[in-house]
């Protein structure tokens, strides 16, 4: 019985906690949004290669969006012109950088690891957007619009007090369909805090396990999740006895790589690119996994 509560105590915990940050940070980043505006963000992105670059993983770090959510906003700022290693950029680290994550693993893992996490992901992401831009993967671009998705209505900015209602609407509206991932991921976690033996999880990716990073981004890769829902997961593999280094592999190939984004961008980018960009956001799991450990 007291097994049992202690499961349900966890998973308790770890739910408020992610619903409470979701919710106030996508709060606060839907009326900084509406504050810029799209066309003073498409000139912002701009400039040189290198501030484009910074801009654009800026960009995604304030912008609380899954890698499918990402795609429409991608094919938006290369539409309005904006340099494609700017549009990398933000499409890297939008899934692994927003405010959310940084928070949700100074919560579960300690502020030095998030600190740590979010310098070895923005250096990573800025040098694959810097490899690409070298290599003249712009090219490879199709720059055609994406499916499926509705473009709103630009409404100038009404003052703070009238927008407050809608940022929370919004905020609350960004929280339904993240519900259910979120609480699977919560309640995983909380099982396997509760049930997954220490043995089990020690010998498929203890430490001292050459093989533990590149088998948690493997595994990670098809279970498409975002870096919310699979902190939880990796905060319980890791009492269990994961590898530190195995864990951040493993919530950056699940936020980052996952079969629905890599079938958007396929109306985006054309094969070689594609193939080039998934081999390099795995690599970067790769190496979160061995210095994020070392860093922090």
């Amino acid at each position: 019985m007291n097994h049992v509560l202690e499961v349900l105590q966890t998973f308790a915990v770890i739910t408020g906690e992610l619903v409470a940050l979701f919710i106030a940070i996508t709060f606060l980043v839907t009326l900084l949004m509406r504050r810029v505006g799209p066309e003073r963000l498409a000139q912002w992105l701009g400039g040189s290669h290198l501030k484009g670059m910074v801009k654009g993983a800026a960009f995604g770090a304030l912008t609380p969006f899954c890698s499918c959510s990402t795609i429409p906003v991608l094919a938006g700022i290369l539409r309005a012109g904006v340099p494609f290693s700017a549009a990398v950029a933000f499409l890297i680290s939008s899934p692994i950088l927003d405010p959310f994550v940084f928070v949700a693993v100074g919560a579960l893992f300690g502020w030095k690891m998030a600190a740590a996490f979010t310098v070895v992901a923005s250096i990573g992401t800025l040098l694959i957007a810097h490899g690409m831009h070298r290599a003249g993967f712009a090219s490879q671009v199709k720059r055609v619009r994406v499916s499926g998705g509705q473009e709103k209505e630009y409404v100038p900015w009404r003052g703070l007090r009238a927008e407050l209602p809608g940022a929370w609407r919004e905020s609350v509206a960004e929280l339904k369909p993240m519900a259910k991932p979120m609480l699977i991921g919560v309640s995983v976690g909380a099982l396997i805090y509760g049930a997954a033996p220490t043995d089990l999880m020690a010998a498929v990716a203890g430490d001292g396990k050459w093989y533990a990073i590149p088998l948690a981004a493997l595994i990670a890769i098809p279970l498409y999740m975002r870096a919310e829902t699979a902190l939880p997961i990796g905060f319980a593999l890791m009492e269990r006895g994961m590898n530190l280094g195995a864990v951040f592999a493993f919530v950056i190939a699940a936020a980052a790589i996952s079969p629905p984004e890599m079938t958007l961008l396929t109306k985006l980018f054309k094969p070689t690119l594609l193939t080039t960009f998934a081999t390099s956001v795995f690599a970067l799991a790769l190496a979160g996994g061995l210095l994020v450990p070392l860093v922090a």
